[in-house]
């Protein structure tokens, strides 16, 4: 048995050269290991019989089991490991199929809405006002499902209601009631998709209405980002009241024949009614003005109310005529650009403390602050 380590030694040998080829060639690694495994018994064994002849037979053939057990272990373990690698591979397959897949169907849901949005928009042309409402109602569907496409749809909500319309104050042309009602969509859907004034950390969409005609326009309880109103025409009533204003506020130009509820209002940033008509009621009762503001060049012919508002800066009313009334206490005693502003004496006045009004010969009072 002296010789036993050397066929084992040979075996082990032989067993690394079998891995090496099988390993070249892709085979199984099962007949390197188990002759490997004898081999590595065969050279414990037979070493320990060569070293101590007189040790017991049992304990080196239990070693020499141990040396052949651990070569099969070690063989369990790269089986092992690569059955873990291999399934790695497959799950980060997995992944990438599935993700591409995902941007395929993005992909084409995208196209999808594309087509959708422009067909809805082609059909805002439509003369059947029944096609207009359904390609705006269409419109709205597709902001609420589709984020990316929200301002848009206001864009266009508003450039709709840019588009000119023919009423009883312009020439003698008969009223479109019909398509009155089609606006009357557009300005319904336009509240919609705005979110919330208690709704936290909404997205800020911008409004712009520049020479829009509103009729009964309503956005009350809303948020806005920019809203910009600039020499529009608003007809009957119209409602911004409890209406958060993110960014910067513009009705500069603009004319209202009809009541303007505007109050506890919050603008955040610029509030701008320069040379800005109405004939009819206005209330900014506790409406609060945190940027700055700028009432020239008004025209007030009916009654004007500011109770309660708040003023972060000095009020410019510089050139105002409030020929109905105006209750313009809250501005408080900061100083206050009133060149040029007037008020109707034969109407109740509430100005704040220290403003003075001069009687002029027209019946109107020259206020200086």
């Amino acid at each position: 048995m002296r010789y036993l380590w050397i066929v084992g030694a040979v075996a082990v040998a032989a067993a690394a050269v079998l891995l090496v080829v099988r390993q070249r060639g892709r085979h199984s690694l099962l007949v390197p290991t188990l002759i490997g495994s004898i081999g590595a018994f065969l050279l414990v064994a037979g070493w320990l019989f060569a070293v101590d002849p007189g040790a017991p037979k049992h304990e080196a053939i239990k070693t020499g089991g141990l040396a052949g057990g651990a070569v099969v272990a070690l063989y369990a373990l790269w089986l092992n490991d690569r059955r873990r690698r291999t399934d790695e591979d497959r799950q980060a397959v997995e992944v990438r199929r599935q993700q591409l897949e995902d941007q395929r169907a993005e992909h084409d849901r995208s196209r999808v809405a594309d087509e959708r949005f422009a067909r809805s928009v082609e059909l805002l042309g439509h003369e059947a006002e029944q096609v207009r409402v359904g390609a705006m109602h269409a419109l709205a569907g597709l902001a609420r499902s589709r984020e990316e496409y929200r301002q848009t749809v206001l864009d266009v909500l508003c450039a709709y209601l840019r588009r000119p319309f023919a009423t009883t104050d312009a020439g003698d042309a008969p009223r479109d009631e019909r398509e009155l009602e089609v606006r009357l969509t557009a300005q319904r859907l336009v509240a919609d998709l705005l979110p919330r004034d208690d709704e936290p950390d909404a997205r800020r969409y911008d409004l712009d209405l520049t020479r829009a005609y509103l009729e009964y326009f309503d956005i009350s309880h809303r948020q806005v980002g920019d809203l910009v109103v600039r020499a529009a025409h608003l007809a009957e009533s119209n409602s911004f009241h409890h209406v958060v204003v993110r960014g910067g506020a513009w009705f500069t130009d603009s004319v209202s024949e009809g009541r303007l509820y505007l109050h506890d209002t919050t603008f955040h940033g610029k509030a701008w009614f320069s040379r800005f008509t109405c004939r009819d009621r206005v209330d900014f009762a506790r409406t609060r003005f945190l940027g700055p503001n700028k009432f020239a060049g008004t025209r007030f012919t009916a009654p004007v109310g500011f109770a309660d508002a708040v003023f972060a800066r000095p009020v410019d009313v510089t050139g105002a005529r409030f020929l109905g009334g105006v209750d313009l206490r809250s501005a408080g005693s900061q100083a206050a650009a009133t060149i040029g502003m007037y008020v109707a004496l034969d109407h109740e006045n509430a100005l704040p403390d220290g403003w003075v009004v001069e009687r002029r010969p027209d019946g109107t009072g020259l206020v200086r602050s």
